[in-house]
């Protein structure tokens, strides 16, 4: 299996805050619900992205690149130049 490619860390880091927003929506917006139409569904979820980017939130990373592939050696891609 060949390494997989990335075209810098910061791709890594958008596509973490993509998964994390995704995750909250999930739990927050969708969970355990139904909607009858697909209208319904883009208007719920258009409610709660509009409601969290209202917020501002950012992501506090925990610590650098450098150091995620240090302590996370075994499970962090390969990134060849």
């Amino acid at each position: 299996m060949a390494p997989l490619k990335f075209a810098s860390a910061a791709i890594l880091g958008l596509s973490h805050i993509a998964e994390n927003e995704l995750s909250s929506m999930t739990r927050q917006c969708l969970k355990d619900r139904r909607f009858g139409t697909a209208e319904a569904l883009r208007s719920e979820t258009t409610a709660w992205h509009e409601s969290s980017n209202d917020r501002h939130r950012g992501v506090d990373w925990q610590f650098k690149v450098s150091d995620a592939r240090i302590k996370l050696k075994s499970i962090y891609p390969k990134i060849i130049a």
